[in-house]
């Protein structure tokens, strides 16, 4: 091979070679926004509980395995974002429509909130799952186990704070596992928004608000996991 051909050649390598690494980059960015488009993130183990629902039945974390659940820590007598919370809920119930899927709501509240009262309050907001449970106990047993979920409910011993509570709520797979999808920046959100916002963005909460993105994204994780 002559000089020139030799020199062309290295030319033409010296081309193509960044073009190629530059597709394959590429290439890897796009599988890799894909992966965390449609992966959920496994955030733990959901924490072994057992509580009493609006049937007066024990229900633990072994019997919703093979469904994938949602778990909410509320009161029946919470004026403001509980109300919100159970209507967002009883929109995925209605969407969902599934025999594999369910609901924990736990009660913070649980002096008041009596299997009976509880069961009239699932009447009050239309439940048709059998598998939306509304869970009583021992208080302290239940600001435990919102410590293990990480989610936060007032110091029982407050006074002033003991009734207060997030408005977050844990996705749980079949397995048990809490799963999450990834936010914007491809970080975990660890944990779903129960509240309706002012904005499509979800930054500004709003009782009445009409946006309520993370029931929508709610809505199409758990269908992600119950296929």
């Amino acid at each position: 091979m002559s000089r020139n051909k030799k020199e062309d050649n290295n030319a033409k390598n010296k081309i193509i070679i960044p073009i190629v690494i530059i597709a394959l980059l590429f290439l890897g960015i796009g599988f890799g926004l894909s992966y965390f488009k449609n992966n959920l993130y496994t955030v733990m183990k959901v924490p072994d509980f057992e509580l009493t629902d609006q049937d007066s039945k024990k229900v633990s974390n072994k019997d919703m395995l093979g469904k994938v659940y949602l778990v909410e820590f509320f009161f029946s007598k919470c004026p403001t974002i509980c109300p919100v919370m159970n209507s967002n809920m009883r929109a995925i119930e209605e969407e969902i429509n599934n025999p594999e899927f369910g609901i924990i709501s736990i009660s913070i509240d649980p002096e008041n909130d009596t299997p009976e009262l509880l069961k009239n309050h699932a009447k009050k907001i239309g439940v048709q799952s059998p598998n939306w449970h509304f869970l009583t106990g021992d208080r302290a047993y239940i600001g435990n186990l919102a410590d293990q979920f990480d989610i936060y409910v007032g110091d029982k011993e407050d006074e002033g704070e003991n009734l207060n509570h997030s408005g977050m709520i844990a996705l749980v797979d079949k397995e048990g596992n809490v799963r999450c999808r990834y936010d914007k920046d491809n970080m975990p959100i660890l944990y779903y928004s129960g509240l309706n916002y002012e904005d499509p963005s979800g930054k500004i909460p709003k009782l009445n608000g009409k946006f309520h993105p993370d029931r929508e994204f709610l809505i199409e994780d758990i269908k992600k996991l119950l296929k």
